[in-house]
């Protein structure tokens, strides 16, 4: 079930989106860079984050101008790790955070004695 839970992330929005295209460009740029001496380690969370948590309105509207004028994929790579660390890429809920399944069972508890 935490293999499952971990899989399952947030929803991209529509293909003509800025969360959508940023997300596939760059998880294109990282499987052309992997192994090579311009892989970014810190490129494998954006990418996460992207995929895991919506996008703010600012970010949204600076990733559609950058798209909209062809910015690189190494540009583009620099640009998202830049508004991470700025905390201005994605909204992040800090109560979000992952739990350890639970069965829930009503059976076997004592029922109320009058």
């Amino acid at each position: 079930m935490l293999r499952e839970e971990t899989i399952k992330g947030g929803q991209l929005g529509r293909p003509s989106g800025a969360r959508f295209r940023t997300y596939e460009r760059l998880k294109h740029y990282v499987g052309k860079i992997k192994g090579s001496l311009a892989e970014r380690p810190d490129l494998e969370q954006v990418i996460d984050d992207i995929f895991a948590h919506p996008l703010r309105q600012a970010a949204a509207d600076i990733l559609n101008r950058q798209l909209r004028h062809h910015i690189s994929d190494e540009e583009l790579a620099r640009l998202v790790i830049a508004l991470r660390e700025e905390d201005r890429l994605c909204i992040v809920h800090e109560d979000e955070h992952r739990k350890e399944p639970q069965i829930i069972c009503s059976l076997g508890l004592p029922g109320k004695k009058e």
